[in-house]
């Protein structure tokens, strides 16, 4: 994908998370919206819906003829011909459980993937105040202003975050490497959600360690970290893809190496 079309790819996804913004705004001044649970038992609410319509909506709107799959309405083909390799991936509300008791720890997910690439990713969390716009070959901002990952911390002086790691503590082996590696870290914390990739790809945190997720919570925020210098796997090393359900991402890859080999011992 050339830059020009890497460019209106981008300022769709901000429009998107801009249209999705107006919704949960528009329902969170009404006070006015219902929860259910989705049959994996996790919540969903009347705002997510409405939110990813109003995604959907922008970006099946752009020239670019890219597919569409979101967390509440599936998939939505846009493409005229089979050898489509465009597609939206978006979390209208990623954080849910956070929204529903008003914790301001939710975000709105836009990423575009291309082929087995993904190459454009926006991260916005309104109540937080922090939007991170990442485009492949153009870095990576935070509210505007470009940000980076800590391109030479060691085991030894880095910040570790975790977020929703209920397999991981399930696992014997994956559970002692996370204590091997709490015991060996200047710091550790949970931070969670969108918000420790947002401190991954400012230097604020060094390591994440996840073992719940899916690709529409991770894929914009894998652009935001590779862009800003990191790198980020499954817990075992596997590149991010479709199947994704874990995450070990690290500012650097001396880092990330060693913090592989824990897992892997």
């Amino acid at each position: 994908m050339n830059k020009q079309l890497l460019d209106r790819a981008t300022e769709a996804a901000n429009q998107a998370c801009d249209a999705a913004s107006l919704e949960i705004e528009r329902f969170l001044n009404s006070g006015d919206w219902s929860v259910s649970n989705k049959p994996d038992n996790t919540p969903v609410t009347e705002v997510d819906v409405a939110a990813e319509h109003a995604i959907r909506k922008v970006l099946l709107a752009t020239e670019l003829g890219a597919d569409f799959y979101g967390e509440e309405t599936g998939r939505h083909s846009k493409a005229q011909s089979e050898q489509n390799d465009l597609l939206w991936l978006v979390d209208p509300i990623d954080g849910t459980k956070s929204f529903v008791r008003q914790s301001p720890f939710y975000s709105t997910q836009v990423a575009l993937l291309q082929g087995d690439e993904l190459v454009v990713g926006v991260s916005n969390a309104p109540a937080y105040g922090e939007r991170l716009v990442a485009t492949k070959g153009q870095g990576v901002h935070l509210n505007g202003k470009a940000v980076e990952c800590n391109a030479d911390v060691q085991l030894n002086d880095a910040y570790l975050s975790t977020g929703n790691i209920t397999t991981l503590a399930a696992d014997t082996q994956g559970w002692l490497a996370l204590g091997k590696l709490v015991g060996q870290v200047k710091r550790s914390r949970g931070y969670g959600d969108f918000c420790h990739y947002h401190q991954l790809c400012c230097g604020h945190t060094d390591i994440i360690i996840e073992s719940d997720v899916n690709i529409l919570d991770i894929a914009a925020l894998y652009v935001g970290v590779t862009q800003a210098g990191g790198v980020m796997t499954d817990l075992e090393g596997n590149t991010i893809n479709q199947q994704t359900t874990s995450v070990l991402a690290a500012a650097n890859k001396p880092l990330h190496d060693a913090v592989l080999a824990l897992f892997s011992a």
